[in-house]
Parts: structure tokens; C-alpha cells; sequence
């Protein structure tokens, strides 16, 4: 497996098809928007391919921070999940970020009324066995319960989600409007 750190310039359709399809609209960053944050935020966005040919395997965006990363967007091809390749690609997130705390958040699997619970419990399940746990922090937006998992030391509060929100809005209200 080989990576490549994406910036705007060699952001591909690829990359871009994966991430539409990969997460709910409402869960999504207009796809401009978002390469407008690569290149402004100190984003580690990774992008992962099989060793040999240019077949797009996953990707994954980081946020570095100094508490803790907050791993942001992780997205695997609807043909390869289920086959070890997302298990790949978090080995090889885990092991960069090894000497920090780690979290992420994902979409609750107690949350009954949505169309993909099972899916959610899956994905719950995968990240308890790659040594997450569950912060017992959660948070609504848009109709999607999410929980907020941690990996490392430490704990995490809602203090500690709505700084990195307040984080992530000043990069997002500093972005020039569409009709600048």
C-alpha cells in the first residue's frame, strides 16, 4: 500500500467520488469548501493506494491538534469494505498518531431512528476492537446523533468538542464567501 498527501492540486474525481459517496450529504463539506480547508488548515489528508497501479484503496483526514488528533474523514470503496483494507489503513493511522490521544466521532449506533444502524454497529464495533473507546460524549446536529470515541490517555468532554468546533468555525468563517 502506498500514500499520498493530498492538497488541493492533486485532489483527484477519485478522491472526490469516494467522498460523496462515501458519507451523507448532510455529513459532508461541499467538496470545494473542503480543498479550500486543506490548503488553510493543518489537515493531514492521506490518500491510500494498492502498491502497484493508481487503484484508490481509502483515504483519511486528520486534524492534528495539540490534545489530541481528531480523526476526521476515513472512507474505504463500498467493494473493499469488509476485505481488511480499512484495517490496514487505521493500523497505519493508529501507528502515525501512536504518541498522541486520539478521537473521532461517528454516527451513534443507539441512535434507532435512521436508515444504516446496522452499518453503524459495524463501525462502532471496529473501532472498540482497534482500541477505542467510548467517551459517553455524543452530539446532535441535523436530525444525526453522533459518539465521540477516543483512543490514549486522558478523557474527553463536551468542553473539549465544543472547543475543536470553535476551532474548526474559525476556519470555516475566515473562507471567502461564494460571491467574493
Amino acid at each position: 500500500m502506498t500514500e499520498t498527501q493530498i492538497i488541493a492540486a492533486n485532489a483527484d474525481n477519485k478522491l472526490r467520488e469516494l467522498y460523496e459517496a462515501a458519507f451523507p450529504e448532510e455529513e459532508q463539506i461541499p467538496w470545494g469548501d473542503l480543498m479550500v480547508l486543506v490548503e488553510k488548515m493543518p489537515l493531514d489528508f492521506t490518500a491510500y493506494y494498492e502498491n502497484e497501479g493508481n487503484k484508490l484503496l481509502g483515504f483519511t483526514i486528520v486534524y492534528p491538534r495539540q490534545s489530541f488528533n481528531w480523526f476526521w474523514y476515513f472512507a474505504v470503496p463500498a467493494p473493499l469494505r469488509g476485505k481488511g483494507v480499512g484495517q490496514k489503513i487505521l493500523s497505519r493511522l493508529i501507528e502515525r498518531y501512536k504518541d498522541s490521544s486520539n478521537i473521532l466521532d461517528m454516527e451513534s449506533p443507539l441512535q434507532q431512528d435512521c436508515d444504516n444502524l446496522e452499518q453503524r454497529r459495524r463501525r462502532y464495533h471496529f473501532y472498540l476492537r482497534n482500541g477505542f473507546r467510548d467517551t459517553g460524549v455524543g452530539r446532535s446536529f441535523d436530525g444525526i446523533d453522533y459518539t465521540i470515541m477516543m483512543m490514549g490517555d486522558g478523557t474527553f468532554t463536551m468542553q473539549d468538542y465544543d472547543n475543536i468546533i470553535a476551532e474548526l468555525r474559525s476556519f470555516w468563517d475566515s473562507m471567502p464567501s461564494p460571491e467574493d
